[in-house]
């Protein structure tokens, strides 16, 4: 003879199992990091000044400068864009306890108090003849506690919560890469400020020299040993170096103005110290190509928008599945406050409920294409930014090769430069030589000694760019 209680708990068991069984699905596809074909080498690697040494979180110290340190701190600190990226990554992480919420019964409670007027004649349609009606006018009390328990069988909540933690990831890898070129772009300012520092140097110097030519030639022109034409020549030279430390107090300024800002400061109050000693390029430490997709926290963003995209492909899958809840509500309900706490008020629903989706004319479909469609963008996008990401450190070591260059060229420039200034002035001194010539040959040990400055800042701000390329060490 068989055991209704026995078979109750079979059925139970059998019921409890199939739920747990479906509750294991997760519709849509498991998300996979594409390949990417990476080279196993730099095409200028050789060429630069690059270790195979990891890249130093606070990269900014191998350039050894303690202003630079500061200021760095100090952008990271009170930067107000950086402090907007942080309030993004703060609203994602809340937006994940929005999706987790999902998982969880909904309880609720409702407290109403309504007025009622019943039609005369529909509801005295209704009444048998010669039965009186009743009051119309009445007022229905409630108190009730609603709950509702969506049952995650097809895995759509976590496929949201899944796309919300992705998002999540991906604001902190946008506010890390802010971070970097933040920190880089304090680092190119700060060498920009001071290259122009050791030009106006270099113009004040040659702004000197020639107050004493001018006064010279104006002595040998009382003295009948040189003509109008050279007094006014060099009077030519010396308001054109004048016009030069213009250009360039004004290009200072700029970078400076634009460094409080970056800073979070008011460039009234903002100053950096003049510095014309400019430090020498470091040894930038590079690693491999295939480093990058770990290092760069833009390509990391990019990938995490990807895992964003994909979970919303199992979210709309999940749509075409029938959908399962338990729902119920209990509590108190009258007409009339007079018996409101009898227990003749109680009310009490519960019972499971089935929403099957059978004609969305083809609202279902195409959002799935639409969320395909959405993962082949973030695909692209993350595809794209890894090639950025090499073209970028290409450019950034084949520009340190070049600087250098250029470097080691005006060095030995400047010196054949100076040797023809002091051949120029030996020859206009023996009247061998015109003014002109003296005047010329100073225009170019100016103007190399400029282009030199202007290479020596340049090379600088190619090693924070090759640093900020190769992912600056942020973890």
């Amino acid at each position: 003879m068989k055991n209704p209680r026995t078979e109750h708990w079979a059925l139970s068991t059998f019921c409890l199992a199939t739920l747990l069984a479906l509750s294991a699905c997760t519709v849509g596809p498991k998300f996979k990091l594409p390949d990417v074909l990476l080279p196993t080498k730099w095409k200028n690697g050789g060429a630069a000044s690059v270790s195979d040494l990891p890249v130093p979180g606070e990269w900014w110290r191998l350039f050894g400068s303690a202003e630079l340190n500061r200021l760095v701190a100090q952008a990271l600190e009170s930067n107000q864009e950086l402090r907007g990226a942080l309030a993004r990554v703060e609203t994602a992480r809340a937006l994940v306890g929005v999706q987790q919420a999902d998982w969880f019964p909904q309880l609720s409670m409702k407290n109403a108090m309504s007025y009622e007027h019943l039609s005369q004649n529909s509801f005295g349609a209704n009444l048998p003849a010669g039965v009186p009606l009743p009051s119309l006018e009445r007022r229905r009390f409630q108190n009730v506690f609603e709950l509702g328990w969506e049952l995650d069988l097809w895995g759509r909540v976590r496929r949201g919560v899944e796309g919300a933690r992705a998002s999540q990831m991906a604001a902190a890898e946008t506010l890390a890469a802010q971070r970097l070129s933040l920190a880089a772009e304090v680092a190119r300012l700060y060498f920009l400020a001071h290259s122009l520092d050791r030009q106006m140097q270099v113009v004040s110097e040659t702004f000197e020299w020639r107050a004493e030519a001018v006064k010279l030639q104006e002595s040998r022109f009382q003295g009948g040993l040189a003509n109008e034409m050279d007094v006014a020549r060099a009077r030519t030279e010396l308001e054109l170096s004048r016009n030069d430390l213009a250009v360039l107090e004004r290009q200072r300024g700029n970078a400076e103005n634009a460094l409080a800002v970056i800073c979070g400061q008011i460039p009234s109050t903002f100053r950096i110290a003049r510095n014309a000693n400019l430090p020498a390029a470091p040894k930038v430490p590079g690693g491999l190509p295939s480093t990058l997709l770990q290092r760069r926290p833009d390509i990391r963003a990019s990938e995490q928008k990807m895992r964003e995209a994909n979970a919303q492909i199992g979210v709309a899958k999940a749509s075409f599945f029938p959908a399962f809840s338990i729902g119920g509500s209990g509590g108190l309900e009258s007409i009339g406050a007079a018996h409101f706490y009898d227990a003749r008020s109680k009310i009490l629903s519960i019972g499971p409920s089935m929403t099957l989706p059978i004609f969305q004319g083809g609202k279902l479909r195409a959002n799935l294409q639409a969320s395909k469609a959405r993962y082949e963008e973030t695909l692209a996008a993350y595809r794209q930014s890894i090639l950025i990401a090499l073209k970028e450190v290409e450019d950034s070591m084949l520009d340190a090769r070049a600087y250098a260059k250029q470097q080691a060229a005006l060095d030995a420039a400047i010196a054949s430069a100076h040797d023809t200034q002091r051949l120029a002035d030996l020859r206009y001194q023996k009247g061998l030589a015109s003014y002109f010539e003296v005047v010329d040959a100073n225009r170019t040990v100016l103007n190399a000694k400029l282009l030199a400055a202007q290479v020596e800042g340049q090379r600088l701000m190619a090693s924070v760019a090759m640093l900020k390329a190769l992912g600056g060490g942020w973890k």
